[in-house]
């Protein structure tokens, strides 16, 4: 019987879409010696916000439609400590109306096989009203690209 840990442990870099370099820095290693587990939902959120504001347009200051993040997980497979340098894998595993869930792999440099895997959901609203909306058009068409 296979899990969705073993499913985390199976996946490779070519099961991603997208992906972002991002070198990791001295303040990120904890007490023992490792990359701290706080530190890799920060990468989760600058390759997701990365990619819709590169492809999607998404305006950060001031853009009438924002995303609201209402669920995240990770799980953590092998250690990544400072100086290694990471790249993010990003894909789009549910596109709904309002909502989107990416699934997020993160690899050491040249690694094959996640370091630590997760994802998180977005559920887009209004700036002013904070009600559900649809993602604009450009958005939507930048998370389509990335759908698996």
């Amino acid at each position: 019987m296979s899990d969705s840990n073993d499913k985390a442990r199976t996946e490779r870099r070519s099961d991603y879409k997208h992906f972002l370099t991002i070198p990791t820095r001295w303040m990120d290693n904890d007490v023992y010696g490792h990359v701290n587990n706080v530190v890799f939902y920060s990468y989760f959120d600058t390759v997701v916000n990365q990619y819709l504001v590169a492809a999607g347009g998404l305006g950060i200051e001031d853009g009438p439609v924002i995303g609201l993040v209402v669920e995240t997980m990770c799980r953590y497979f092998r250690p990544v400590a400072f100086p290694d340098v990471v790249e993010a894998g990003l894909r789009v595993t549910h596109l709904g109306r309002t909502s989107v869930r990416y699934e997020i792999g993160i690899f050491r440099q040249g690694d094959d096989e996640p370091a630590a895997a997760g994802h998180f959901v977005h559920v887009y609203v209004d700036r002013a009203t904070r009600r559900p909306v649809p993602p604009p058009e450009t958005m939507r068409a930048a998370l389509a690209r990335i759908a698996t």
